[in-house]
């Protein structure tokens, strides 16, 4: 079966509207890399009334480079030599975005951000005189302006710093997150198995990314077994997804991040002073560097989530630190070392030592899979519990955490889950989970007269193991049944 688009049903709803007005719009889509934004744009137009489109990708470079991609853009998408001279200057290229959205153009700009950077900032002063003209005329205006970004703080700064020149120029704006799981299960379904180990193996290294996934379709490996995928997929000369993080850091993160990003892939759950002590032995940077490195990674790329105590106010200083990103996880904690050895040791030996590093982060990221299932079944309203809320955080000295923490407010319920890897240690762990739940109902005693429900969630839990948990009088969950209906 070929490969198709799948999933973004709102968003595509959200650009057809957009383009249905036929008026001027000046849209804003951001998003992390790879997660779909330029594939979600080109669905969307070709599911549209027929529009002339002109789409450039901007470069990280001077303006000589920028106008020479729109240049080139030109010549690719048609753009009447007759009608539209090639601009020579960054204020010409903002006049010729103005004029091809007055012939009825959707204009798209990806990677926008670039336009931060200070030898292009000029660039929006010149676009803000032609976005305040259009707007004044937004009836007369057939078309329209699309800008793309993955920097979330460029973009920010860009048309939404107060003393920026496009600020509050924008009529529209998508963020484009992770594709839902009922949209990877469709994936898996069309081209491999919807299995609980698929789901997991495939969801802990690509989350909701469909470029991932396309990848190894592409490669024919999204069906093969884990090795067998590992292997094509970041062990070869040719693999795909080998370079993509190293990539990542060098064109955004410039390599300034890896001590800190590696460490917390390492250690998820680790407090401040854990990363000060690391880095310090590692290369000598001061508590102030350290902090520094966390808001970037946190505020500016999104890249890192601190979890506070439960319950505490938001500027509470008892962080703990986890990544946020699936496929930086599974990369930092399993697979890079094991490729940066390829030539030194056997394929097969780093292949094994990747797959076995990776069931160890299988673990944690069930336990993020899990709450996910969690919240889009209760945005589908599927199943007996309704999640209102998801309480994500410590509250003790000794480090405690329960797995899942779910409330359905309206019926006053409020559910504790122990989320393994392996189904045969739940039983096991249920006399750990309660005592969790004794000192939580403890220190929060307006939950004891709630219906306290406990569960046991694995990938997958056989028929014994469901019997003595069930008998015992608790729950048992499986990701066959937190995906059905999905």
């Amino acid at each position: 079966m070929p490969w198709g688009f799948y999933g973004r049903s709102e968003e595509l709803r959200l650009i057809a509207e957009i383009l249905s007005r036929n008026r001027w719009f000046f849209a804003k889509m951001t998003g992390r890399r790879r997660i779909g934004k330029t594939t979600l744009i080109q669905q969307a137009i070709q599911r549209t009334a027929a529009r002339p489109v002109f789409y450039v990708q901007i470069p990280d470079s001077g303006p000589a480079g920028v106008l020479s991609a729109v240049v080139d853009a030109m010549e690719s998408f048609g753009v009447p030599a007759d009608r539209f001279n090639s601009p020579t200057t960054l204020a010409e290229f903002a006049q010729l975005i103005g004029s091809l959205a007055r012939a009825g153009y959707v204009v798209v700009l990806d990677e926008f951000q670039y336009f931060n950077r200070r030898l292009l900032q000029p660039f929006c002063s010149s676009l803000q005189a032609v976005v305040d003209a259009l707007s004044s005329e937004a009836d007369r205006v057939p078309g329209g302006l699309i800008v793309l970004g993955s920097i979330h703080t460029e973009m920010t700064a860009i048309l939404e710093n107060r003393s920026a020149p496009l600020y509050n120029r924008t009529t529209d704006e998508i963020a484009l997150s992770h594709l839902d799981i009922a949209s990877v299960l469709v994936i898996l379904h069309e081209h491999a198995d919807t299995s609980p180990d698929r789901l997991l193996f495939l969801w802990t290294l690509f989350e909701g990314v469909p470029k991932f996934y396309r990848d190894c379709y592409e490669q024919g490996v999204l069906a093969s077994n884990r090795t067998a995928l590992l292997r094509r997929i970041f062990f070869e000369s040719s693999s795909p997804l080998r370079t993509e993080a190293d990539n990542w850091f060098l064109k955004e993160l410039h390599g300034r991040y890896d001590v800190v990003l590696k460490f917390i892939a390492r250690h998820g759950g680790c407090t401040h002073k854990d990363l000060v002590e690391n880095v310090r032995q590692v290369s000598g940077d001061s508590s102030e560097q350290v902090g520094g490195y966390l808001k970037v990674l946190t505020e500016r790329y999104r890249l890192i989530e601190k979890r506070l105590p439960i319950f505490a106010r938001p500027k509470a200083r008892r962080n703990r630190y986890y990544l946020a990103d699936n496929f930086l996880q599974a990369w930092l904690a399993a697979i890079a070392n094991p490729v940066t050895a390829l030539n030194f040791r056997p394929v097969e030996e780093l292949v094994s030592t990747a797959n076995q590093r990776l069931f160890d982060v299988e673990g944690r990221a069930f336990e993020k899979l899990v709450g996910a299932l969690y919240e889009e079944r209760s945005r589908k309203q599927i199943g007996d519990f309704s999640l209102t809320h998801r309480i994500q955080g410590y509250w003790d000295g000794g480090r405690t955490e329960i797995d899942l923490v779910a409330l359905d407010e309206k019926n006053s319920v409020i559910r504790f889950g122990s989320c393994k890897r392996s189904a045969d240690r739940l039983v096991s762990d249920m006399p750990v989970l309660d005592g969790h739940v004794e000192r939580f109902l403890t220190q929060f005693p307006q939950y004891a007269t709630w219906t306290i429900q406990r569960v046991g969630l694995a990938p997958q839990i056989s028929d014994g193991v469901r019997k003595l948990l069930e008998t015992d009088g608790r729950i048992a969950e499986d990701l066959c049944e937190l995906t059905a209906g999905l």
